[in-house]
């Protein structure tokens, strides 16, 4: 699994490449990884290729922005694909962790949609 990374403006955009699920098992390494990037810059980490992830991926997503904002930075998603983005919003965690645009837009169809 190979990282790449660039620079927008003030924030690191982390592409974490062959990364397809985010799950028990990558958690820790993630974390590890990532951790030191969060405590010293604004980071998005790019899920374009994910398309699986559990409740250990979703503690490693809060554990990196709780370390993002003990420190005074950012930790966003970008790229994050459909099914991924259901889940958090499923969670609660849309908001928090997309941008907004992305996140409001996850939000809309859900309210022209009748409730039963």
């Amino acid at each position: 699994m190979t990282s790449a990374m660039g620079m927008t403006m003030d924030t690191v955009m982390l592409a974490r490449g062959g990364m397809t699920e985010l799950v028990r098992g990558c958690d820790e390494d993630l974390k590890r990884r990532v951790t030191p990037l969060v405590r010293e810059h604004n980071v998005a980490l790019d899920l374009g290729g994910v398309e699986r992830i559990d409740a250990a991926g979703i503690a490693a997503l809060i554990s990196l922005y709780g370390s993002a904002r003990e420190t005074g930075h950012q930790f966003t998603l970008a790229n994050v694909p459909a099914r991924v983005a259901e889940i958090l919003a499923l969670v609660g965690l849309d908001g928090i962790l997309m941008t907004q645009s992305r996140a409001a837009a996850r939000r809309e169809p859900c309210l022209e949609r009748p409730a039963a």
